[in-house]
């Protein structure tokens, strides 16, 4: 399963990337798909939160990936890495909801 942790991590590199733009940018940064960017009080400050948002999301992703190069294919003990999945994807939202509320202006 060595290549679908390539492939994952890939992914996860992917969200590192859109973190380090997310940090640089110059203007609020978008997080939801086709929603205009929020207008907020401080602008670095809520790219920050939001890029470590990004990268903390990646980490975790990285670390439900790791079975990956343990488990054999079609083993049951791929259910925690989709599960957990899931779960940090919800708990992206709730915390993007939290960082909007803190810095709406």
């Amino acid at each position: 399963m060595l290549i679908g942790f390539i492939i994952w991590s890939i992914v996860a590199l992917i969200f590192v990337g859109i973190g380090i733009c997310a940090r640089k940018a110059k203007e609020p940064v978008g997080f939801f798909t086709g929603v205009k960017p929020p207008v907020v009080k401080d602008v670095v400050k809520y790219n920050h939160a939001v890029s470590n948002l990004w990268f903390a999301y990646a980490i975790l992703l990285e670390i439900f990936g790791l079975p990956l190069l343990f488990l054999k294919q079609n083993s049951p003990g791929f259910v925690l890495s989709i599960l957990g999945t899931v779960a940090i994807s919800i708990g992206l939202a709730i915390a993007y909801s939290f960082i909007l509320a803190k810095n709406r202006a």
